[in-house]
Order: structure tokens, then sequence, then C-alpha cells
């Protein structure tokens, strides 16, 4: 079969899951097991893949997909917790007070805050939190989902400390080893080693628009939800934005380049927030004009769905800012002491002792399934913090129960979703194991794509990223699903790899703003109906505007600064 059929053969998934999800509207937990269904037929009948070998794959996706869903489980019970126990109003009580201006509160709680909720949680954990808030604070519901999800975007490569990139790029884990043990000269000697520099190339990509899309989405609310209709209003409240994305993306960008991929957006959303609060208070950088929406009763209708905007918002401080912060602190402390190997914990959290590993799963060799239990944040440091809380906010029991078990409730929808797009991508992967010695279902798309593409790939690269973040709902499945595809243009095309897989990673994170699973759970938490195909097709104009920016660097980078690195 030629490769131009293969390729084909091998995007009918994506496609129908594009379809179903899209144009059709069915929600992931349908459309994902078709299209697993339909990645299954392909690898028994075009890649002769035995059944058996299809079936272990679909469980080693399954284990990978209940790692994930450990960190889902924990970010989630985290938010529930401080939700029950009145820390998270006390935190929103906080931010009342530092200013009117609705461009400075977009850019504290929308950018800044979201960062660093991002960093911590991830898998769309800002939009669900950061909206509402805005809302709260007199913010029209459609206002606040759009602001949220497009500034939901550049921490997202770092998101849930570092999750995207540290699950999401194994797929190309053999072939960075095999590269390792056939060069020693190699810039990297590890697989640890590989994921920093992606992590450095990522933050670079990224920066450009850490300092344009605050002020691109300031431009944006202006426009769509200003009495004027003017995108210069938005401008307005530039030096704000700036010294904002200063304070965030200074922390961010060196922890990328210093340290790893767990904490940039960490610790530059923690580090931010605190100066950007801090200035607000001292009113550094203020417009001189406070900017507001116009009177709700002269809103558009689309505006407001079921949950009305507070026209007067009033929280009542349950404890101390410092009490309610501290599971946060707490968050960012552990992680920080588990994270770093001198220290001695992480080589404890992820012994073979406290390591559940199944290798060769039903007799197929390569086909495994590891988790390092206690070293997913999902269980360390998410639920042993959500357990503290309960002493440190003195819950009572019932509110216990109401958070835990709504938790729990949230986990239905994720954990169908996930098991079978991971199961999905494991066939993918394992599809190079195969009679006819065809490529891998990943690899034939990539030769194929590469030969359309040629040297211009630099500038698609990170809009295939975009494609699997809106198809999955998920920066990481997206590094799955494309990953060993995109190492394998790079490679067909003599192209810096792991320049091409960190543009891989920054597109999965400006997928985010298009993400069907992230705009329905906005939508949600605000209370509208029926505007998800709206807010795509206004958050698709920021993302175009990232992935178009995010390439003409990748193409300076591959082709003038570092054309001969790996």
């Amino acid at each position: 079969m030629s490769i131009g059929m293969l390729a084909l053969v091998a995007f009918l998934p994506i496609l129908l899951a594009l379809i179903l999800m899209s144009g059709m509207r069915w929600p992931a937990t349908k459309a994902m097991p078709l299209a697993w269904l339909v990645t299954a037929a392909a690898g028994i009948a075009i890649w002769k893949m035995d059944v058996g070998f299809v079936i272990a794959a679909t469980l080693s996706g399954f284990g990978g997909a209940f790692n994930v869903l450990v960190i889902v489980f924990g970010a989630i019970l985290i938010l529930y917790t401080l939700r029950d126990s009145g820390g998270m109003e006390t935190i929103n009580c906080g931010f009342h007070g530092l200013s009117r201006d609705r461009r400075v509160q977009m850019i504290i709680i929308a950018f800044v805050f979201g960062a660093f909720i991002e960093g911590a949680a991830g898998f769309g954990t800002p939009a669900a939190i950061a909206a509402p808030l805005l809302l709260s604070l007199g913010f029209p519901p459609l206002a606040a989902a759009m602001v949220c999800l497009i500034m939901n975007s550049m921490p997202v490569t770092f998101g849930a400390v570092g999750t995207p990139l540290i699950v999401g790029m194994t797929p190309v884990k053999e072939k960075v080893a095999e590269a390792i043990a056939a060069n020693p000269d190699l810039a990297f000697h590890s697989w640890d080693q590989f994921l920093k520099l992606l992590g450095q190339w990522s933050s670079m990509l990224h920066l450009a628009m850490v300092f344009i899309l605050p002020l691109f989405t300031l431009g944006l609310m202006t426009m769509f939800f200003g009495k004027r209709r003017s995108f210069a209003e938005g401008l307005g409240a530039w030096k704000f934005a700036l010294f904002a994305s200063v304070c965030f993306g200074v922390p961010y960008f060196a922890t990328a380049q210093l340290i790893g991929v767990e904490f940039p957006a960490l610790l530059g959303g923690l580090i931010g927030l605190g100066l950007v609060v801090t200035g607000a208070k001292k009113g550094l950088f203020l417009p001189a004009q406070t900017w507001d929406f116009a009177p709700q009763a002269e809103w558009e209708k689309e505006w407001t769905g079921e949950i009305k905007a507070e026209d007067k918002c009033t929280y009542t401080a349950h404890m101390s800012q410092v009490r309610a912060w501290t599971p946060y602190v707490l968050i960012g402390l552990i992680l920080v002491l588990t994270r770093i190997g001198s220290l001695g914990l992480k080589g404890m959290l992820t012994s073979p002792a406290v390591t559940i590993a199944i290798k060769d799963i039903m007799g197929y060799k390569g086909v495994n399934w590891v988790c390092s239990i206690l070293y997913l944040p999902g269980t360390i440091p998410f639920v042993l913090v959500a357990i503290m809380t309960i002493f440190i906010h003195r819950m009572p029991m019932e509110k216990v129960k109401l958070a835990w078990t709504d938790s729990f409730k949230r986990m239905k929808n994720p954990t169908i979703a996930l098991f079978f797009a991971v199961a999905l991508v494991e066939i993918f992967k394992q599809s190079k194991v195969n009679p006819g010695g065809y490529p891998s279902m990943p690899l034939a798309m990539a030769e194929f794509v590469a030969g359309l593409a040629g040297q211009a790939w630099p500038m698609f690269a990170s809009f295939v990223g975009a494609l699997g973040a809106f198809i999955t709902g998920s920066n990481t499945v997206s590094d799955l699903l494309f990953a060993e595809f995109q190492y394998g243009v790079a490679t067909t095309l003599n192209l810096p790899r792991q320049i091409i897989l960190s543009l891989q990673a920054v597109g999965g994170a400006m997928g985010n703003m298009v993400c069907i699973h992230n705009i329905v759970a906005a939508c949600a938490t605000v209370g509208l109906v029926g505007m998800e195909g709206l807010l795509i097709r206004r958050n698709a104009i920021p993302m175009a505007l990232y992935g178009l920016i995010v390439g003409i660097i990748g193409m300076v980078l591959c082709f003038v600064l570092y054309p001969t690195i790996f």
C-alpha cells in the first residue's frame, strides 16, 4: 500500500473525532471510543496487528490514562476542598478592591492567577476557577469565558507540574535513547536532560506571546464587549499589561532554562501574582482612566446565560488570606521538594518498591505500563494537601464529604474520554510492529505530510499540536498523539528535532483556546448554553496569531540560528 493511502487510513480516526466533536457536537465520551474502534480496526485490517496485540496496547493505554486521571482527580479535589472550606471565597475576597478597571482585573485574574492555577493543576482548571471569579466581579459571562480561555495558553505546556511534556512526550522516549546511544556527543545524555531541553526551547517559543497575547486579549475584550467597540481602548492598559508580562515572564523563562519542566508556569504564576497584586495595591502602572462595561441593561442577549453577572459583588472572608492560600503554598513547596533529585525525596517516591510495573502485557514485548503512584502529583501533593486542608481550614465532616463526592462525580466524563484517547494513542505507537514492514501510523502521516510541506514545516508544526488539543481536550494527549509524528517529520526533513517537538508542545498549549472540552467546561461554569461555537470562532483569531508568530520564530531557529542541532 502506498504511503499516501497509509497516511489517509491513519488520519481517519482523527478526522472522525474532529467531525463528530466539532461538526456534530458529540461529547468526547462518545466520539473517542468510536475513534479508538476505527484505530483498532485499521491496526488489524491494514497494519495486520494481532487482535491480542491491539487488546494489549489498549490495556497499556488504559494504564497510561489512569496515571493522568490520578492527576485530574487530585486537581479537582483541591478545587472542591477549597470551595467547601471557604478558602476559595476568601481568596476571591482578597481580589476585590485592587482596581475597578476591568482591564486590570482581567490581567490579574485571567492571566497571572490563571497561570498559577494552570501550573499547579492544569487540565482546564484555570478557566473553571477564573471565569466564575470574573463573573462575580461583574464581567459579562461570555467575556469572562472568552478571556480566560485565551489566556490559558502560555502556561499550558508546563501545566500540572510539567505533565504535558513529562507524560506527553513518552512516545519518542525510545527514539531519544537510540539517538543518545548512537551519538555520545549530543547536548543531552538522558531522557530527563532531553525533556529539560524541550522545556527550554518551548519557553523561548512562548516568550514573545507572553508580551503580545495579554495586550491582544485586552483589545479583543474592549472590541467585542465595550461601549465603543474599540480595540484601542484595551491597549489603554498597556503599561500594566507589560508590567504583568515581565512579572510572569521572567521567572517563567528563567525556571524553564535553569530548573526544568515542572515549575515554569507554577513559579511564574506564583511570583508574578505576588508582584502584580502588590503593584496594583500601590497603584503602579494603572491606567489613568478606569474602563468598564456598559450597564447590564445595555448588554447583548448572547453575553449572558443562566447565571447573571453581579452588579454589586460581595464576598465574605471566612479566614485570613494567609490561611486561605496555605494549601497552594504547600503544593508549590512539596512539588519543589519532591522534584529536585538531589534532595532524595524523588528517589524515594520513584523507587521500585512503590512503583507498579507490568511488562510485556499479554506476552507482547514492549507493551508496558508503569505507574509511580506516589510521584504522580495527583497523590503527592494534591490529595495529601487536600487532606491537610481539612485541618488547616477546620472543615466540618459534611463539607469534606461533599468535596470528595463532587470530585468523584466529576471524574466520569474525563475517565471515559481519556481511557479511549490514550488507548488510541498506544495503538498508534505500537503499530510500528507489523508483519508488512509498514511505518507506524504516526510515521506514515509524517512521511506523507513531510513530502507536502517540505522545509516550511516549522510554520505548520504548532497547528498540528493545536489540532490535537482541539480534538482531545488536552495538551498532554495532543503530545501523546503527535510527538512521534513530529519527530518523524523532523527526521525525514533533517530539521532540529527538539525544536519541532517544542513547536508541538507550544501548539498543544495554544490549542487550549479553542479546545472543545475547555470551552464546554468554561461555558458551564458561567451558565452559558449554545455559545460554544461563537467562542471557538472568536478564540480562533488569537490562536491563529499565536501560531503565525510561533511559526516564524520556529523558522528562524531552524534555518538561521540552530540548523545543525539534534
